[in-house]
C-alpha cells in the first residue's frame, strides 16, 4: 500500500510509504451476505483503509493538491465552497487516506455456467483510493480518487474459491462467464453535516448523528445518495468509523470538536438509511468500452436501511451492522441483505 503524498516525516517527492503514524487510524472492513444466511448478489466486499491525523496543507502531494480543489476550502473551486457547509473557510483541518477495495458479486445457482435469469451477474472488482478529507465543527467534505478494474483482473473469483475451499463450501462454476477486464477510473465527493437537532446527553448517555449526501463519477459508478445515520449509548467516541464499506469509508473524527471520551469503554446502537440515483454500475451494465451484455437491467433507485452496535476499547473500536437493501435491477427477485463489520484502530 502506497499514498501519493510527500509528509514531514521523511518521505520525499509524491510517492512514499506510510507516514508517521501521529493520531492516524488504519480500519478494516468486511461486507458479507454469509450474515444473512445467504451467497448471492452483493456478497462480499473487503476494504483496508488508512487515514492520517490532522495535517497541514504544505504536506500535501500531487493528488491531495488536486483533490483540495474539490473540498470547499478557501482554495476550492467556489462551486464547491457555496456548498461546503463550513462555518469559516479558513479554519479547516485536512486528513488524508488510502485505501484498497475488492468486491464480490454472484448468483444464488453455484452450478449454472452463467448466471440464471433473475440473479445477479458474476462481477468482480478492485480498487486503489486516494482521498482528502476537510472538516470544521459542522461539516465534513471528502473526496477520493479510485483507480481500479473490473473482470478476471480482479482476483475475486480466486479469493472466493480459496475462502470456499477453507470452509469446505462448493465452489461456483460460472466465474468463466463473468463481466470481462476493463480499468476503472472513479471520483468521489461526499458530504456528512452534524444533526445537531439529535444532539443530546444525560450523563455518560448521549445521542449525536449526521446527514450526508455523495456523488460518484466514473466508469465504474456513477450516482447520486443522500442518507442520515444516528448513534446512541454510553460514551460516545469522538473518533469511529464508517459503519460499511463505501468508496469513502474511513475512520477518523468526523468533525473538530473539544469533546473527549471519559472512560475507556464505549458502547452504542446504529441506525441509518440511505437512497441512491443510480445513472451507471459497471457491475450491473456491463463494461463501457466493449459490448458485454449482463443480462441485468439496472434500477434507477435504490434504498438501504442498516441497523447496528458499536463499542470501543481505548483506541479499537469495533461495530457490526446488518443492512437492508431493496433490489438493484429489474430482474432481480429478492432484495439483498448482508452484514458489515469494521474495526478500526487508532496508531
Amino acid at each position: 500500500m502506497v499514498v501519493l503524498t510527500t509528509t514531514d516525516a521523511g518521505a520525499t517527492g509524491a510517492f512514499g510509504l506510510l507516514p508517521d503514524r501521529g493520531d492516524a487510524h488504519l480500519s478494516f472492513y468486511l461486507d458479507n451476505d454469509l450474515f444473512a444466511g445467504k451467497d448471492e448478489n452483493y456478497t462480499n466486499g473487503v476494504r483496508i483503509a488508512w487515514i492520517s491525523g490532522s495535517r497541514d496543507p504544505e504536506q500535501f502531494g500531487a493528488v491531495q493538491r488536486g483533490l483540495r480543489k474539490l473540498t470547499g476550502d478557501a482554495e476550492s473551486l467556489s462551486q464547491f465552497q457555496r456548498i461546503s457547509g463550513f462555518r469559516d473557510l479558513v479554519n479547516i483541518e485536512y486528513n488524508y487516506g488510502t485505501s484498497i477495495t475488492q468486491l464480490m458479486f454472484t448468483p444464488q445457482d453455484t452450478d449454472a455456467p452463467k448466471s440464471p435469469p433473475g440473479e445477479s451477474p458474476y462481477a468482480g472488482w478492485v480498487g486503489l483510493g486516494f482521498s482528502l478529507h476537510a472538516k470544521d465543527t459542522h461539516a465534513l467534505n471528502s473526496a477520493e480518487l479510485s483507480i481500479g478494474t473490473v473482470g478476471p483482473n480482479s482476483r475475486a473469483k480466486e479469493v472466493q474459491d480459496f475462502i470456499h475451499d477453507l470452509k469446505g463450501v462448493e465452489r461456483f462454476k460460472g466465474w468463466d462467464s463473468q463481466i470481462p477486464n476493463e480499468p476503472t477510473l472513479n471520483l468521489f465527493f461526499s458530504q456528512k453535516r452534524r444533526l445537531t437537532l439529535l444532539e443530546s446527553e444525560w450523563g455518560r448517555f448521549a445521542v449525536d448523528g449526521f446527514g450526508e449526501w455523495g456523488i460518484g463519477l466514473g466508469t465504474f459508478r456513477t450516482d447520486l445518495y443522500l442518507g442520515a445515520l444516528t448513534r446512541f449509548g454510553w460514551n460516545l467516541p469522538v473518533d469511529f468509523s464508517d459503519p460499511r464499506l463505501s468508496p469513502t469509508a474511513y475512520s477518523h473524527q468526523p468533525f473538530k470538536t473539544d469533546r473527549r471520551e471519559s472512560g475507556r469503554w464505549s458502547l452504542y446502537g446504529l441506525l441509518g438509511l440511505r437512497g441512491s440515483a443510480v445513472a451507471h454500475d459497471i457491475t450491473l451494465d456491463g463494461t463501457v468500452f466493449s459490448n458485454f451484455d449482463t443480462g441485468a437491467t439496472r434500477k434507477p433507485f435504490v434504498g438501504d436501511l442498516f441497523v447496528g452496535l458499536g463499542v470501543r476499547y481505548r483506541n479499537l473500536d469495533f461495530t457490526y451492522v446488518q443492512t437492508y437493501r431493496s433490489r438493484r435491477f429489474k430482474e432481480q427477485i429478492r432484495a439483498n441483505s448482508f452484514g458489515s463489520i469494521a474495526v478500526s484502530y487508532r496508531l
